[in-house]
């Protein structure tokens, strides 16, 4: 699976997918879920990466004192809003406002894209950000998830 960056802009992003065929109804339900999961825990202040404790101990965690205060202290990282994810022949889509959420966000989504590359899904380019010349966003496509374009 090839990974591209294109223009980022954390606020106004598409995450483009495209794939080695026309996804089946299973393989769409396989990705909608890693996309699903991942906003959900982002919206949920999951990619904090002012709160990394036990990432920062390294690997023997046995006995680690974990300290309320410093993720209490953190500043709130929260995706905000996600679109529905869309099919046009072998390309997927799907827009997000990240929020304050921390780039850990991307890495993590990544791996798992990779592995369900690797075992499930055949994805031959994840592109984040940008346009797809391929499927052109159109004004439309944006004021369907953005309620500050409305």
């Amino acid at each position: 699976m090839q990974v591209q960056f294109r223009e980022f802009n954390p606020f106004d992003l598409w995450i483009w997918l495209e794939f080695s065929t026309t996804p089946s109804r299973m393989e769409q339900q396989y990705i909608e879920e890693i996309f699903d999961s991942w906003f959900y825990l982002g919206k949920l202040g999951g990619f904090n990466a002012e709160n990394l404790q036990v990432t920062e101990v390294g690997v023997d965690v046995s006995y680690l004192e974990y300290q309320e205060e410093t993720a209490d202290s953190s500043l709130m990282a929260l995706m905000h809003n996600m679109g529905e994810f869309e099919y046009l022949g072998t390309w997927g889509r799907c827009w997000f406002d990240l929020g304050t959420s921390d780039a850990i966000a991307l890495d993590i989504l990544i791996n798992a894209l990779l592995r369900l590359n690797q075992e499930y899904v055949e994805i031959q380019k994840l592109i984040i950000g940008g346009e797809n010349e391929d499927w052109p966003v159109q004004k439309t496509d944006r004021a369907k998830f953005d309620p500050s374009d409305n």
